[in-house]
């Protein structure tokens, strides 16, 4: 059976991401920052009949929990084969370029793109044993700025200087970190889920949440995707 770990897992776009990754034959991992949580979270996925799943305390942020929950899973599996990136925050908004605090900027960027980063060079040496070894970092529609570019794409004015811009940079690492690998078994990708119906955007979302999850197992699980490329629902998306 492969074995799935997905951060930010105990709601939203992780928790159902869980919820469709464990009948394709996954034992998956739900990361999560609040021990209730991650139980609760758990509890509710084998009331449903869904038994191969488990929950690892992990805050993203904090490198000491990040290697913590490494020791955990590696304490219930010999190898990982999925990792899955998705815990982020939106931060304050609006977020206007000219004005928004710089404080605030940087508790996105702490989260979205420093403890991806770190969450995943951590795991990596759980991933390199798995003969299919996939990365995927949860991505945004605002990380593309050639849409951002262009005055007729449907999200031309939203404009968020903290937000987007921490998708944009994980995106770039994303290329880097698939460029470095490129020459292992490793497939690193970043899938944008689209603008999905959660707690974090006030359910104002376009999709309902097994829609958006269903784009990231789709791409977690094809055969045929391309190490080092944005992925969205339609296909490849534009950098």
């Amino acid at each position: 059976m492969k074995s799935a770990f997905i951060t930010g897992a105990n709601k939203g776009i992780g928790f159902e991401t869980a919820r469709q990754l464990e009948p394709l034959g996954y034992f998956v991992y739900l990361g999560s920052r609040d021990k209730e949580k991650g139980k609760l979270a758990v509890e509710k996925l084998k009331s449903d009949g869904l038994h191969n799943v488990d929950w690892i305390e992990i805050d993203v942020t904090d490198l000491k929990s990040v290697r913590s929950a490494k020791q955990a899973l590696a304490s219930m599996t010999p190898r990982l084969d999925l990792l899955i990136n998705n815990a982020g925050i939106r931060g304050d908004v609006p977020q206007p370029a000219a004005s928004v605090p710089v404080d605030t900027i940087r508790r996105v960027f702490e989260t979205n793109f420093f403890g991806t980063i770190q969450t995943t060079q951590e795991f990596l040496d759980m991933l390199r044993p798995s003969p299919d070894p996939r990365i995927i970092n949860v991505t945004s529609d605002l990380a593309s700025l050639t849409n951002h570019s262009d005055p007729n794409w449907k999200f031309y004015h939203v404009k968020s200087a903290g937000y987007g811009p921490s998708k944009t940079a994980i995106n770039a690492y994303t290329v880097m970190l698939a460029h470095q690998l490129l020459d292992t078994r490793f497939k690193v990708i970043c899938v944008n889920p689209g603008h999905t119906a959660t707690d974090f955007n006030n359910y104002r979302g376009e999709k309902p949440v097994d829609q958006g999850a269903s784009v990231i197992v789709r791409y977690a699980t094809d055969e045929n995707v391309d190490t080092g490329k944005f992925y969205s629902e339609e296909g490849e998306t534009p950098w």
